[in-house]
């Protein structure tokens, strides 16, 4: 059976109803001088998306198209006010991406000195709710629409609900990638982590390290040394909150969007997405869509927020079609020694998402 590239949300209500309860898992330029913004702002896109599902790449096409105005990995949406976003610690490179976005929106420029005025403009605003941070963005970036691509939302349903709270009218992304190209991706990242040229801190970042040995039920793997890297387990689990928080918005509010079948037929995605949104459909903007490497944050920034996104995407931006291979459900799994396949929930949830 043939699958559109698509799903929209009045098509996929089966997956949120098949779904358990979640786990939770230069020169500066001031801002007074920047051109008043509008008085209102375009509902917002959230690409909701599990680690290693295309998002850097998704989000920063979306960006490049005319009307829209793709943003760094954000990470506002944890806590209710941005004072929890200050918890994470100077030098948590989570902290980064909020940083470009102030510095280039409000500020002109991505230069180290304009990182301190971003982090001073931030922590003025310290007692805001992160609802009213991301609003006062949207006024700067106005009228366009901008598109949010935070992977650390899924982790949790509050996370995702405070967003949809604070923006009703927003549209929403599922970002889906097969579970055995995703895991694929993990488990390679996390080698590639490993190498001392990208650890901070002479550590692998704990997130990934998580991601790829989750386990959601002390039943799913019993008897198992919890040091098992079998990275299913995570992608059912965020991808099972995504499904469950789209139960609560309206159908006519989110799609379902393989990352495969965009990367590998962009210009047939690209389309369909911005005529669900409303937004030019031309070539000319479809073209710009395909060149991810013009956003102005696809690209290392500045000592003091050099990352904000997937390091191995800011090192080659490009949209690649050949990410977008097909994998199969069926078979067992490179990365076990025992030759077992996926379990049952992870291939019917797959399968609910249109993969084979």
């Amino acid at each position: 059976m043939a699958f559109p590239m698509v799903q929209h949300g009045l098509e996929m209500n089966e997956i949120a109803g098949h779904c358990a309860a979640p786990i939770d898992a230069g020169v500066s330029v001031r801002c007074e001088k920047v051109s008043p913004a509008p008085r209102q702002i375009a509902d917002p896109l959230f690409i909701l998306s599990a680690p290693r599902s295309f998002s850097s790449v998704v989000c920063a096409m979306l960006g490049q198209h005319p009307q829209m105005y793709g943003l760094p990995e954000m990470h506002l949406f944890g806590d209710e006010r941005l004072e929890g976003w200050f918890r994470l610690g100077s030098g948590d490179t989570l902290r980064h991406g909020l940083l470009r976005a102030v510095t280039q929106l409000c500020f002109g420029a991505q230069t180290e000195r304009n990182v301190k005025l971003a982090d001073a403009w931030l922590k003025r605003r310290s007692s805001f709710t992160s609802g009213m941070i991301f609003e006062e963005l949207a006024l700067r970036a106005a009228p366009a629409i901008l598109v949010d691509k935070s992977p650390s939302m899924v982790y949790s349903l509050e996370a995702m609900q405070r967003a949809y709270r604070f923006f009703p009218q927003a549209r929403f992304i599922h970002l889906a990638r097969h579970p055995r190209g995703h895991g694929q991706s993990v488990l390679k990242y996390l080698q590639e982590l490993g190498k001392p040229e990208y650890r901070i801190k002479d550590a692998i970042p704990a997130w990934i390290d998580d991601l790829a040995s989750f386990s959601y039920s002390p039943a799913a793997w019993e008897g198992e040394p919890k040091e098992l890297k079998d990275p299913q387990c995570g992608w059912y689990v965020l991808n099972r909150n995504i499904a469950t928080f789209l139960k609560s918005v309206p159908p006519q509010q989110w799609m379902v969007l393989r990352g495969e079948d965009l990367l590998r037929e962009a210009d047939r995605g690209l389309r369909q997405v911005a005529r669900w949104l409303g937004l030019r459909t031309d070539t000319e903007a479809i073209e710009e869509m395909k060149h991810p490497e013009r956003s102005p944050y696809s690209r290392f920034g500045p000592r003091g927020a050099g990352i904000g996104n997937d390091m191995f995407f800011l090192k080659d931006p490009v949209l690649r079609p050949a990410r977008g291979d097909a994998h199969s459900l069926e078979g067992p799994l490179d990365w076990r020694k025992d030759g077992m396949g996926f379990l049952p929930e992870v291939k019917e949830l797959a399968q609910r998402l249109g993969y084979r």
